[in-house]
């Protein structure tokens, strides 16, 4: 990189940005600016001071407003019942909190607590200051006068009011202000109260015109199904297709009966005809008849005792007669002649299932029969009863819609009052009387009036003092006579030179750091090689440092006091930096001792023709003037055709010399005449041996 391409990067970050920000040298700054910047801030604390007691205060009353479903679920149709009317969306709360902020809502609170009449909130009727009617006419502010009367009243209203959803929940806040505690408490529960009622109106409008439509839709429904049940009927007359119970024609109705006689005239025939073959089948195997049919009959019943007692007595008289005695041949007879009885009354009993299942078989035919002619007519009949279906279909439906209007009617009729039309919102909280001003906050704005304008002036004394603009050099004052005043100085008539003390180095920074005029680069040079202006420069550039931005620029190969005493001192130099292996960042460290600014020759061996010959260096040390209040160049000794140069760079020198009345000196003060420098100072009494117990001491 070029030492002309870094050089305005410099210019433009200055001393501040350089390695790192400089802090102490912004506080510095800061410091030496004080005064520039508490005037304004102390004035404008004053101002925002009385402003804020000249304010007229405000007071703040709040009232709270949950949104809710309210639905009276008595009042809602059977079908209906189930719906959760109840829910509310986040769309639903803010479009309420628009309803809130409607004009027609204004116009009705305005009206009930009649605002119109307040100066508050209608300036024109406490007169137009002149300030605001010069302000309207130029169009700056809207013209009060050129406004009507509900215009301002609406102004001033919106101006106070401030209506919000409370975040993540139902619930609305509604803030209103007036320089009345009382007017504003009334005013925000005016607005709450009519929003309710604003609420309640519009539901009992809606179920007022449902009730006036649907009145007007259940009359013509009425005639609609009074003529669609007149055709069923009609047809069903017709078609002979009338209505018998459980609301069935009556030919299905007789189909159905006869299907069922006829599956009881089956089982009947069958069990009849099953009971008389067991009975024979019984009376032909010899065994006893055991079936219920025929032991429930009273004959057999009797003949079965009488048998039961012959049979004891034969088991009496067998006890002690034989079996050929008459009488137990007579009770053996009887009990024979029982069994035959007993079997004829048996063949009577299955002669008479037989005969039941006759009689069976032919109803069953005949009920056969019957069926297959009922089947027939009802084929016929089929599409005549399609079309009867048709016609009652479309009469139920008429009969449905017109008993869900009557439903809906009934639940519109209904909520035509107030105490069944509640409102979706309710009153969770009301306004109070606030006794404390919300309006101005006058600790708060103060304190950001004043820590604003403080902010401001810091601002602008960094960044005046970051990118301060190149001083326009003006002709130069001799610096000898600014010190010539002082007791230390030493005058050399012969010659007409004026000469200071190397002790005297404050008061000659005293006079460079007041003499604005002149230009802040300066350039030390010694009279003889054996003179240590390394220490000399030193000495001066940290007494600037105390209370200016310096930076020192070592030229010279002498710059090792200045290595000793930076931070870094193995950091690259300005010959580095004219090789174009460094840049500012890298060349500039710190004094240890003091806010002071160090430039060392460079690593690499360099002599001060070489440098200041390189491209750019000239530019470079522009940028350093910019950017501090003093550039001091320690030179070193007066040799060699770079004189020239440095009296380019700066038209200002300070001389260091063992003694003034001396032909060396003033030979060098003439070659620095000739070279262009058109100020030269002279510090006489130096010694390299006499300095080096001072430099040790700083």
């Amino acid at each position: 990189m070029s030492v002309a391409s870094q050089s305005p990067q410099f210019s433009t970050r200055g001393r501040f940005l350089d390695a790192q920000l400089d802090l102490p040298a912004l506080g510095a700054a800061l410091w030496r600016q004080k005064w520039t910047i508490l005037r304004p801030t102390i004035l404008v604390a004053l101002i925002a001071l009385g402003v804020v007691q000249l304010l007229t205060p405000r007071y703040l009353s709040e009232a709270r407003v949950i949104i809710e479903g309210r639905d009276n679920i008595f009042l809602r149709p059977d079908a209906d019942k189930d719906v959760d009317r109840n829910v509310v969306d986040e769309q639903a709360v803010t479009s309420q909190v628009q309803l809130l902020l409607s004009r027609d809502l204004a116009r009705d609170v305005i009206a009930k607590l009649k605002l119109y009449q307040l100066p508050e909130f209608d300036p024109v009727l406490a007169g137009v200051s002149p300030f605001k009617a010069v302000l309207g006419t130029l169009g700056i502010i809207k013209n009060p006068l050129r406004m009507t009367p509900e215009e301002r009243v609406l102004e001033s209203y919106y101006d106070r009011l401030n209506v919000y959803a409370v975040e993540k929940s139902r619930v609305i806040v509604i803030d209103f202000m007036s320089e009345d505690p009382e007017l504003a408490a009334r005013v925000s529960n005016a607005i709450a109260d009519a929003y309710l009622a604003l609420q309640r109106q519009a539901k009992q409008d809606q179920a007022r015109a449902a009730g006036l439509w649907l009145s007007g839709e259940i009359e013509s429904m009425q005639k609609k199904v009074a003529t669609a049940e007149a055709k069923v009927e009609a047809f069903r007359a017709k078609s002979n297709l009338l209505v018998g119970t459980n609301n069935t024609t009556l030919s299905a109705q007789q189909l159905g009966e006869f299907n069922t006689g006829l599956a009881a005239a089956r089982v009947q025939k069958a069990d009849a005809e099953a009971k008389a073959r067991i009975i024979r089948q019984m009376l032909r195997s010899g065994k006893p008849i055991e079936s219920s049919d025929v032991l429930n009959s009273e004959l057999i019943r009797r003949l079965s005792e009488q048998r039961v007692t012959l049979r004891a007595q034969l088991a009496e008289q067998s006890s002690t007669l034989l079996d050929g005695h008459p009488r137990i041949k007579e009770l053996k007879a009887q009990i024979a002649d029982l069994d035959h009885q007993t079997r004829e009354e048996a063949e009577k009993i299955a002669r008479s299932f037989e005969n039941d299942a006759t009689l069976a078989g032919a109803r069953l035919d005949s009920q056969v029969a019957s069926l297959d002619q009922l089947k027939s007519q009802a084929a016929t009949t089929n599409e005549q009863d399609v079309e009867l279906r048709a016609l009652s279909r479309d009469a139920k439906a008429q009969r449905d819609l017109l008993e869900s209007y009557l439903a809906k009617y009934r639940e519109a009729t209904a909520r035509d009052t107030i105490n069944s039309s509640p409102a979706d919102a309710r009153v969770i909280s009301r306004a109070t009387v606030s006794n404390v001003p919300a309006y101005p906050k006058k600790l708060p704005a103060v304190l950001i009036a004043t820590l604003a304008t403080f902010v401001l002036c810091c601002g602008f004394v960094l960044t005046r003092e970051l990118l301060a603009a190149p001083m326009v050099a003006a002709p130069a004052r001799p610096v000898p006579s600014a010190l010539a005043v002082r007791a230390a100085a030493v005058v050399n008539e012969r010659r007409g030179v004026v000469g200071v003390p190397v002790s005297a180095i404050e008061d000659v920074a005293h006079a460079l750091s007041h003499d604005a005029g002149a230009d802040g680069r300066i350039a030390l040079f010694g009279a003889a090689p054996d003179l240590d202006t390394g220490q000399v420069a030193l000495k001066l550039a940290r007494t600037l440092a105390k209370e200016s931005r310096v930076v020192l620029v070592g030229l010279g190969s002498g710059d090792a006091a200045m290595r000793l005493t930076s931070n870094d001192p193995y950091a690259a130099g300005l010959a580095e930096l004219a090789a174009g292996t460094a840049s500012f960042r890298d060349i500039i460290t710190r004094d240890k001792l003091s806010l002071l600014n160090l430039i060392a020759s460079g690593r690499t061996p360099a002599d001060r023709d070489a440098i200041l010959s390189s491209p750019g260096m000239a530019t470079s040390f522009a940028a350093l003037a910019r950017s501090y209040d003093h550039v001091i160049i320690d030179g070193g000794a007066i040799e060699g055709p770079e004189l020239e140069a440095i009296a380019d760079i700066t038209p200002r020198a300070i001389l260091v010399a063992g003694a003034l009345a001396n032909g060396a000196t003033a030979s060098a003060r003439n070659r620095l005449l000739a070279a262009g420098f058109n100020d030269v100072t002279v510090l006489v009494g130096a010694r390299a041996a006499n300095l080096a117990p001072e430099a040790a001491a700083a």
